[in-house]
């Protein structure tokens, strides 16, 4: 338990069954953010999540405690970009669940398994509404780039 009562927050490896829980937390949580929802709308093939992360045991989930049937709060995926460099591909988190450290404790989770695999960068292309979180939890950089949704920004997280 934490000290507020609520049940600590267990990271572990997203299961089939975690699916129609992701795909609702990925539509809120883009959804959420009022910059992009205009055109997450006129685009709505975009606001769906095919899941291959899962079935790949790329993807992490956020729950409260231990219980199987828990909702989930939030996950990430990782995958190998084409250069070889490990990359956080989703970020996500309940929008019930944001701003009460969700988010840190899956890029956490990310960097270890990144360090455990021998790398020493993580990289994420951030949405520019993110910057702010991802700076706060150690990301540097700012090259900008194309994405489906207009200009996003390659950034780095050093986990040696």
């Amino acid at each position: 338990m934490s000290g507020d009562g609520a049940p600590a927050v267990v990271i572990r490896g997203a299961v089939a069954t975690d699916l129609p829980e992701l795909r609702r937390v990925y539509r809120e949580a883009s959804l959420g953010n009022a910059g992009d929802a205009p055109m997450l709308l006129a685009r709505p093939e975009l606001l769906v999540l095919a899941g291959e992360g899962v079935a790949e045991g790329r993807t992490r989930v956020a729950v409260p405690g231990r219980d199987p049937r828990a909702p989930v709060l939030g996950f990430a995926t990782s995958a190998v970009a084409a250069d070889g460099e490990p990359e956080l591909e989703d970020l996500f988190v309940d929008p019930r669940w944001q701003r009460r450290g969700i988010a840190r404790l899956l890029v956490l989770d990310a960097a270890r398994s990144v360090r455990e695999t021998g790398h020493r960068r993580l990289w994420v292309t951030g949405n520019p509404h993110a910057l702010g979180f991802y700076r706060a939890v150690g990301f540097l950089g700012d090259d900008a780039v194309a994405t489906l949704l207009g200009e996003g920004l390659r950034l780095h997280l050093d986990v040696s």
